[in-house]
Order: C-alpha cells, then sequence, then structure tokens
C-alpha cells in the first residue's frame, strides 16, 4: 500500500520558517520525482517545488530563494524548507510522486495546513 503522510505545518507569524515533511512508503522512493504542490483556499493548486531522481530541483518563480527542496533516498522522505514566509503562502500543501519513466504511477499525500499569520 503506497502512502505519502506530510507533516511539519502548522501556524507561524510572518517572516518565520517551517520545514515540511513527506515520508513516504510502499514506492521505490528512487524512482520518482517528488513535488510540493499547494492550495490556498479559492484558487488552484500550484507547483511549488520539484526535485528530481537525480537531485535537481526546479521552483516557482515567485518562491525562488525562499523555499528548498530536498530528498532523502535512505528515509524515503522529501522535505520543503520554507523561510521568510509570508501571508500568501497560507495554504494546504501537498507532496506529489511520480515515477519517472514507464509504468507511471502519480501519488498524493492528504496535505498538510500551513498558516502565516500574526
Amino acid at each position: 500500500q503506497v502512502q505519502l503522510v506530510e507533516s511539519g505545518g502548522g501556524l507561524v507569524q510572518p517572516g518565520g520558517s517551517l520545514r515540511l515533511s513527506c515520508a513516504t512508503s510502499g514506492i521505490s522512493f528512487s524512482d520518482y520525482i517528488l513535488n510540493w504542490y499547494r492550495q490556498a483556499p479559492g484558487k488552484q493548486r500550484e507547483l511549488v517545488a520539484r526535485i528530481t531522481t537525480g537531485g535537481s530541483t526546479n521552483y516557482a518563480d515567485s518562491l525562488k530563494g525562499r523555499f528548498t527542496i530536498s530528498r532523502d533516498n535512505a528515509k524515503n522522505t522529501v522535505y520543503l524548507q520554507m523561510n521568510s514566509l509570508k501571508a500568501e503562502d497560507t495554504a494546504v500543501y501537498y507532496c506529489n510522486a511520480v515515477r519517472a519513466g514507464s509504468p507511471w504511477y502519480n501519488y498524493w499525500g492528504q496535505g498538510t495546513q500551513v498558516t502565516v499569520s500574526s
């Protein structure tokens, strides 16, 4: 059974930091591209960051320099370090795993709430 379990969300003041984790099980972790998405109330889900099987990273243009995605293949876990948080970063953050190559598999976590407010 495949599971992606996010943790680390919560309430933080503007300018603060959070580190999200996504622990996976049931997949060959090193074969998967890992993504963090977020969805704010009334808005579409958007891609925040991506890390490939080789460790290359991509970020939404608006987030470069503040967020860092990383992976630990030994722990089957992907992380999202979020710094200098702003109110507009408030959203539910989702972990997503996509198998690189064939066959194609796509899995989602249940999401973790991040609220940035004073």
